[in-house]
Parts: C-alpha cells; structure tokens; sequence
C-alpha cells in the first residue's frame, strides 16, 4: 500500500530528518500554560503522530495515521464529529484543545526502536509537538515512552500489547488504551478449551521481542492452567518473511496445536506457511490438527485471506461491535476513507479524544495535569463498554473480544467475525501480578 497522503494546516513532517543533530528541547515560558516542554503559547497546538509507514507493520501504521487525521478533524469541528457525540465526557466542544487549532506532524517508526525514538525526538525538539500517540510494535512502545517521559511529554502509546509497556518498563508520562498479552490469554483460554479439550500439546512460534515473549508467557501459563502441554517455543526474528524452516520440525514435534504469537506481516507469512504445509489437514493424537493466534487485526486477516478461516484469536476491539460509539467511529471513518477502521486505527482515535478530554478537564496541556485527569479516570461510549484507566499503572481495562476466521466472508474486510465478548471483569489482575513486576511508574515529568 502507498502512503497516505494526509493534508494539515501547515507542513507535516516525518521522522526521515531525525538522523540530523537536533537542539534540545525547547521550553516556552510565556503565557499563561508555562513551565513544561513545549507549551503552546499560540493559536495552535502540535501532537505527534509516530506510526509505522514502512516495515512488517506497516499496514496497522498506515491505518493508525487515517484515524489520528480523522480525530483532528474532529476535534478542530470538521466533519460528524464521531466518538465526541458518543464519549460519556462532554468537556470536548469541537473547537480544538483548550481553543487551540489542533495541527500534527507525523513520524515513520519503521518497526524499530532507534527509528521511532529519532522520529518522536525530531517531533519533540524540532516540531513542538506536546503529546506523542501511535506505534505498532511494544518494543517501539516502550522506546518511545521512555523517550516521553525523559522529555517531560504524554505518550498514548498505540498498538502495543506486552505486558511489560504498563509493567515493568511503565512510566508516569505513558498511558495505553490497548489490552495485553495477560488480557488475550485470560480471554481466549476458557474459548479454546470449549473449542479444542483440555488434552493438548501446544508447540509456540514467538516473535523475539517483548511483545512475543510476554504473549507467549501469558497463553501458555493459561492453557498449561486449563491442562494443555507446551512442546516447544522457538522464537523467530522479527525481520523474518519466510517460516517454512520454523514450520517443519512442529510435524514430528507430537504436537497438535500451533500457537503463532507472530503479527502483521510476520503472522500472514507464518500463517501462509503452516497451511502449505498442511498442517490444518492433519491429525496428531488422534485429534485434528489447529492453529491459534493469540493477537488478531482485521488488516492481518485480510492479509492471510482463506487461511484464518475456523482460527480463534483475541482482539481489542472490532468494526462489527454494534454500541453507539463504535457505529459512529465506523461510519465516520467509512465515509472518509472508504472501507471500516482496524482496531489499530481505534485506539489512535480514541487516545486522541482522551488525551484532548484530560487536558479540557484538567484546564491545561501540563503534561502532569493532563495524567492526573487521566489517571482513575472512567468513561463509556467509546466502545467496549465502560472503561477505565488504572492509576496504578495506567492500563487501560475494558471487554476483550474473541474472534475466529469466517468460513464464508463476503468481502476482505469481512473476514473475522465476534464468538465472544469476554467481560472486563475476566480479565482483570492485580498491579502487582507477577507478569507485570519489576518498574515503578514514578512521579510526572513536565520537562522544566
């Protein structure tokens, strides 16, 4: 897919110009919201928008970008207005942030840490950018959030799913509205013991980075729970594009299930070659033979076309969820870009709004007033029923989807449809769970 060509009052800028020395940041004192990096003294405030726009994410990236233009819009009273007719607070009026003109520069992450951080730094020092939201990758997740919170700016983190972005590399300046590789396990085990018998022997391919290793730990702790055996966990590297040489020893490994904690490309690639290989054809311990991803997208099943059919995943968030808000962000979306949003593309919009609600409600863009009004803070109407962020931790807890790959999709965007949603409740855990151990969110940085 091309890149998308978004327009904003202004210039956007990507994060190519971040391999030149860049000045430090700079600190506005003037007017009255100063004191923090970057405060806006103008008629404008800058967010930046850092997104995978090349590498094995960059579908989910590209998706993100189209709701993160279309929540600016929104927020500056373009257009239907979306989620802000649905949101429970009502502290957003359509007239920017605080009456400030909302602008955006954006960044290319390319799935790798040192790119993001270069991107979202260019965007910090050079654009003035006040708040940092996207990614699709928990490696860039956490890189970035580090970055933000040495900076003194928010980071809404995007599409990032290991545990350890709110355990233990979490940060007071970093919030994530996303689930977890906990929260997926927590949901799909009950499904997959339902669809599959307690009996069976589970042989993992992981992506080797934080979000594969969290992930892994959090299905296999939760079927090993329910009675399944884990054979093997062989972890494969992100750049990878061909796994047929992963696939071939899960034949004569006894196992008879194949969980692929692998996403965007890499999950449509590994996927592609466990079906040639035929493994969905085949019967081991007298059962038939099934595959598992444990983190699904729209965009990836689209991907892998007919080989999802019958495959059980988790999501956080789908198209086809018939509450208010979620109808009103897909026909929003639908009508601007022709085709329903990913679930990627969800939570960019919806950190957008909530990062622009908590600045309405706290009265400034002080990053440490924007956190304490997000931090405890519970709404509704911006799907998956109502929400709430942890001030723990800042984990976003809310119902968690199960999905499985139609049979008979009637178009590339039809692909997966909802067995079950599973009740914040069941997936729930303590701040101090063992598989989010280890960091302390420490205090608000504002910069200056």
């Amino acid at each position: 897919m091309s890149k998308l060509n978004l327009t904003r009052r202004g210039v956007i800028k990507t994060g190519a110009a971040a391999g030149t020395a860049l000045a430090m940041p700079t600190i506005l004192t003037a007017g009255s919201h100063a004191g923090f990096t970057n405060a806006p003294t103008g008629s404008s405030v800058t967010l930046g928008f850092n997104v995978p726009q090349t590498g094995p994410y960059a579908e989910e990236g590209m998706d993100e970008l189209r709701a993160q233009e279309l929540a600016v819009q929104h927020l500056n009273g373009e257009g239907d207005g979306g989620m802000m007719n649905t949101f429970s607070s009502k502290a957003l009026k359509g007239n920017g942030i605080l009456g400030k003109k909302v602008e955006f520069v954006t960044g290319d992450t390319q799935t790798k840490s040192d790119a993001a951080r270069a991107s979202a730094k260019s965007m910090i020092e050079k654009d003035g950018a006040i708040m940092v939201n996207g990614g699709s990758s928990s490696g860039v997740a956490i890189a970035v959030q580090g970055l933000c919170q040495e900076a003194g700016i928010i980071f809404m983190a995007g599409l990032t799913h290991s545990n350890d972005t709110t355990g233990k590399d979490k940060k007071a300046n970093g919030f994530r509205h996303f689930f977890n590789g906990y929260m997926s396990a927590a949901a799909l085990a009950p499904v997959l013991k339902s669809a599959y018998g307690d009996d069976r022997q589970a042989y993992h391919l992981t992506a080797d980075y934080t979000w594969g290793w969290t992930q892994q730990e959090s299905i296999a702790a939760a079927t090993e729970a329910m009675g399944w055996n884990t054979v093997n966990n062989v972890l494969t590297p992100l750049a990878s594009t061909d796994f047929s040489s992963y696939i071939a020893p899960v034949l004569n490994s006894g196992a008879d299930v194949l969980v692929l904690n692998h996403y965007g490309g890499n999950m449509v690639n590994s996927l592609t070659n466990a079906i040639q290989f035929g493994l969905r054809d085949k019967m081991v311990n007298g059962k038939k033979f099934e595959i598992v991803v444990p983190l699904y997208s729209e965009l990836m099943a689209a991907g892998a076309g007919e080989n999802v059919q019958g495959v059980i995943g988790s999501m956080n968030w789908n198209w086809q969820l018939q509450d208010a808000g979620s109808k009103a962000f897909v026909k929003s979306f639908g009508e601007k870009y022709g085709r329903p949003p990913s679930n990627s593309a969800h939570t960019c919009y919806v950190q957008t709004l909530l990062y622009a609600d908590a600045c309405e409600r706290a009265g400034t863009f002080n990053p440490c007033g924007v956190g304490e009004a997000l931090e405890g803070f519970d709404f509704d109407g911006l799907g998956n029923g109502p929400t709430s962020y942890r001030a723990d931790d800042h984990q976003c807890f809310k119902d968690v989807l199960v999905m499985k790959g139609k049979e008979n999709p009637t178009n590339e965007y039809d692909t997966l449809e909802i067995v079950e949603v599973t009740p914040r409740a069941q997936v729930e855990y303590a701040p101090d769970h063992p598989m989010f151990a280890g960091g302390q969110l420490g205090a608000c940085n504002p910069g200056a």
